[in-house]
C-alpha cells in the first residue's frame, strides 16, 4: 500500500475567502478552511490556498499527504534529505517540513487523521 496519498499544489494568495471561488469551481470541491499559526488556508480538491505566507512558508514547493510519516523521514535521512521542522502536530496531523537530498526543494508532509 502507497504511503504517500495525495500532493496539494501550494496557491499563495493575498485573501483566501476571495480566491476561494475560482478554486471550488477549479476542482469541483468543498473547501475545507482552518488557521494554522498566523495563516488562513484552505483545502479545494488538489489546492492549498495559503493567506499570510512569509518568504518562509513560500519556499516550501508542495504539501504531500502520508499514510505514516515515520518511513518518510527515515527515507529523508537515509538519503541525505534534511528534517527542517518536525514531525510536530499540527491541525489535520502530525506534519514534517524537510529539505529533499537532492537539491533545495522543501517539502511539507502531513500524516492525515480523519476529518
Amino acid at each position: 500500500m502507497a504511503n504517500i496519498l495525495s500532493v496539494l499544489a501550494r496557491v499563495y494568495v493575498d485573501d483566501v475567502e476571495v480566491a476561494l471561488p475560482l478554486y471550488e469551481q477549479l476542482a469541483d470541491a468543498t473547501p475545507h478552511r482552518f488557521d494554522f499559526r498566523d495563516l488562513r488556508l484552505a483545502v479545494v480538491g488538489p489546492f492549498l490556498l495559503i493567506e499570510g505566507a512569509d518568504d518562509e512558508i513560500r519556499s516550501h514547493s508542495a504539501t504531500l499527504s502520508v499514510r505514516d510519516l515515520g518511513p518518510v523521514l527515515d527515507a529523508l535521512l537515509a538519503a541525505g534529505g534534511e528534517a527542517l521542522e518536525g514531525p510536530d502536530d499540527g491541525p489535520n496531523g502530525r506534519r514534517l517540513i524537510a529539505r529533499q537530498p537532492h537539491g533545495e526543494t522543501v517539502l511539507e508532509y502531513i500524516e492525515l487523521v480523519d476529518r
